[in-house]
Parts: structure tokens; C-alpha cells; sequence
């Protein structure tokens, strides 16, 4: 079909072309200067149903874009909990072959789970939301696949508890919040262009209880990060919160029998329409308290004699197909392991500098073969070489004969 170059048909897309270029310029600013590639269109039937006890391969139930239950793909990568350190995330995914130098995505078909917790304890926030942004729709046009989740940590911060933001935290924010704002006055400028709505209106100025020189960066926070925020409902509504990839089911914190009884779609997607402002301030009761899905320890106890092996077993035989649950929230200082034969895995190796400084390490399944760590801590072993935690002593047992990390603890 020609395309229409006449005077009408131009000044007729002047106004979408200006907002686009606004909407790039912002993000250009904002995100420490990435240009986020096109977008690819959304399948028809991205969020699938749990598998029957007979056949185990998902199939598709609704048209919406979050995934519960995905097949095995070739190659899997699970990263743990990031905490607004830009740098070590990117070392963590160059550990896993998924970006080259530039940051660039080289994983090619590779899918790849993190697994929440973006958010607090540094000042990259926005960057590594948006650098994750660009490497899935990078990813998706090799036919690989970026999956983000839930952790506490956005769920607080969604429901404006800031007690983890940092000072580097609230000044990005601010910033972002500068540009935002320009960028909506551009905007409100151009004749054709709806008035975008001002996500500052009803915010107070000044908060009881904050210095005031972080007032603005406050502000800003609640601004982009409440249910239905330009950032929350841009970004953090696409992640997902419980997600099954053929054996394996990822969960932040971990999973009661309450919880699958509930329903893993139904927490998906109850979660995601909190996040879009359709039902309230708060977060859903299974993500709040200490047996939350985000916030749930039972399972991650540095001790594995402190983990409650029966309690997760039953949890596992009640979702079809699975044989380990992956989780993050609770920095294991002695890297990735496995307790309960393996059945429970521990990916948060506080990497952040925020956090304990720890060698980023992932976890990497590739094919049949048993998963294995990857890791750039010296002490163990060379970076990008591994160790099998599928043995029969357990991962416990071969970091004990190799020694334990040494990491340097942030006072």
C-alpha cells in the first residue's frame, strides 16, 4: 500500500511524531542514554495455565502478557536480586554470556529469569529498569526471553514504604522527575496532543519525618512508583510474580500450599492489576508479612538444618512437574547453593554494593544437563567455570571442601 505523503496526512501524524520524540528524548535522559529499540508486538496468547498432572506442557489460556508457566527452554538463566547496582548487573549477565562489552544481548535463544528486588539499596534503579527493557526486546528478536519478577522490595516501594531507598536512590528519581515533567510540557504544547496527565497532582511537597533536601526526590518516588505510576505501570506491571519453567518454579521469597491452592495465575495477575491502579493502595495479603510470597524465608535459611524440607516437598508435589523452587531475598554470603537434595535453590548472592559487595554468580541450566553456578569469585573457582550443584553430597558439601567466599561486607 503507498504510503500518504501529502500536506494533510503529515501534519495529521505531526502530533504522535513529537510525543513519540518526547517520549524517547525523556527516556534518552533519564536512562544514563540508551535508545530503546522498537518494541516487538505481543503474542496473541503470552500468559498460560498450569498444566494437568497428565500432560505437562502449558497451554495457552488468555490474552494476556504475563507468563506463569513456561516450557524448558534450551538454555535458562536465573540471576538473583540486583539492588540498583547497574555495574555488577551487567558483570552478572556478561558471567552468563547474555551481553557483550557495549551491553549488548549475545544470549541469543537464551530465557532468562530475574528475580526481583531491582529496587532500594543503590542508585541505579531507573538505569537497570530500562537497561532491561532494552536487552528484552533485544532478546526477543533472536528468540530469547527476559522475564522479570516480583521481590519485596517492589512491592514496598509500590505501596510507598521507602525505608531501603538510598540518598543516590532519591536523587535519580528526582531527576527522572525533571525530565518527566519537561517532557510533559513539551507535550501540553503541541495542538492535537491530549494534556498529559501531571503524575504529581495531589503529592504533598514536603514530608513529615524527611530532610528537606530529599523532599523532591520523595516526591518523585511516590510520583512514578504508586499503583498505576508512569514507572510502576511501565514497568512493573509486566513482571510476573510466580513463574513454573518446566521443572523449575522461581518465586522471590517462596510458596505455601495456600498460595498454589490460591492459584499461581491468579497471584500473577491480581498483582499486576494492583500495580495498574485497579485495586487500591495496598498489595494483595500474600504479599505482605513474613509468609508472603516475596517475603517468605522458610526455604532460605543460610542453615539448611533451619530449612523445612517436608513443608517444601509437599509444596512441590501440589505444581505439576516441578522438581526445585529457585528463590532470592535471603543473601546467602556463601554464594548459590542447594539444600534439600537440591530441591530448594538460593540465588541471592547480594552482589549489590549495597548489599554485602558479593562476586555476582547465576544459575545456568543448559538442556538435560544438571544446573550449574557460574561465577567470578576467584576464591573458588576461574570466572565462567562451574560448579554442579545436581551432586550426591549437595552444593553444602562442595563449598565446604573448597572454602567459603570471601566478600566484603559494606559497613
Amino acid at each position: 500500500m503507498p504510503m500518504d505523503y501529502s500536506k494533510e496526512a503529515i501534519c495529521r501524524d505531526v502530533p504522535n511524531l513529537l510525543s513519540s520524540f518526547v517520549d524517547s528524548f525523556v527516556d534518552f535522559s533519564v536512562s544514563g542514554g540508551l535508545f530503546l529499540p522498537p518494541d516487538s508486538p505481543a503474542p496473541d496468547s503470552a500468559s498460560q495455565t498450569a498444566p494437568s498432572l497428565r500432560n505437562h506442557k502449558p497451554e495457552p489460556s488468555s490474552s494476556s502478557q504475563l507468563h506463569t508457566w513456561l516450557p524448558s527452554p534450551e538454555r535458562l538463566i536465573a540471576v538473583g536480586d540486583l539492588h540498583g547496582d547497574l555495574s555488577k548487573s551487567k558483570e552478572a549477565l556478561r558471567l552468563a554470556g547474555l551481553i557483550d562489552g557495549s551491553g549488548k544481548w549475545i544470549g541469543g535463544s537464551t530465557t532468562m529469569v530475574q528475580i526481583g528486588d531491582v529496587l532500594d539499596r543503590g542508585g541505579d534503579e531507573l538505569k537497570i529498569l530500562y537497561f532491561l527493557e532494552k536487552l528484552k526486546r533485544e532478546a526477543a528478536k533472536d528468540g530469547g526471553m527476559i522475564i522479570s519478577m516480583n521481590g519485596n522490595h517492589e512491592i514496598m516501594n509500590v505501596e510507598g514504604d521507602f525505608r531501603y531507598v538510598t540518598k543516590e536512590g532519591l536523587e535519580e528519581f528526582r531527576v527522572w522527575g525533571d525530565w518527566f515533567s519537561i517532557g510533559n510540557k513539551m507535550k501540553a504544547l503541541c495542538v492535537g496532543l491530549e494534556i498529559p496527565k501531571d503524575p504529581f497532582q495531589g503529592i504533598p511537597t514536603a514530608f513529615r519525618g524527611v530532610k528537606e533536601e530529599f523532599h523532591s526526590g520523595f516526591r518523585a518516588r511516590i510520583a512514578a512508583l504508586h499503583p498505576n505510576g508512569p514507572i510502576s505501570g511501565r514497568f512493573l506491571s509486566q513482571n510476573t510474580t510466580v513463574l513454573v519453567v518446566g521443572e523449575s518454579v522461581f518465586v522471590h521469597g517462596g510458596l505455601l500450599p495456600g498460595h498454589v491452592e490460591y492459584g499461581l495465575e491468579r497471584i500473577n495477575e491480581e498483582v499486576r492489576d494492583w500495580i495498574k491502579g485497579l485495586s487500591g493502595k495496598f498489595a494483595p495479603d500474600y504479599c505482605r508479612r513474613s509468609n508472603a510470597v516475596v517475603w517468605l524465608r522458610k526455604f532460605s535459611d543460610e542453615s539448611a538444618t533451619k530449612c523445612d524440607c517436608s513443608l517444601l516437598r509437599h509444596v512441590l508435589d501440589t505444581i505439576p512437574g516441578a522438581k526445585r523452587m529457585i528463590m532470592g531475598h535471603t543473601i546467602q554470603t556463601a554464594g548459590i547453593n542447594g539444600v534439600c537434595n537440591n530441591q530448594a535453590i538460593r540465588i541471592d548472592v547480594g552482589m549489590s554494593k549495597g548489599c554485602t559487595n558479593g562476586f555476582p554468580e547465576v544459575l545456568e541450566f543448559n538442556g538435560n544437563s544438571p544446573p550449574r553456578i557460574l561465577t567470578s569469585n576467584p576464591h573458588l573457582k576461574k570466572p565462567m567455570n562451574s560448579l554442579n550443584i545436581d551432586s550426591k553430597e549437595g552444593l553444602g558439601q562442595l563449598l565446604h571442601e573448597q572454602g567459603p567466599k570471601q566478600v566484603e561486607v559494606k559497613a
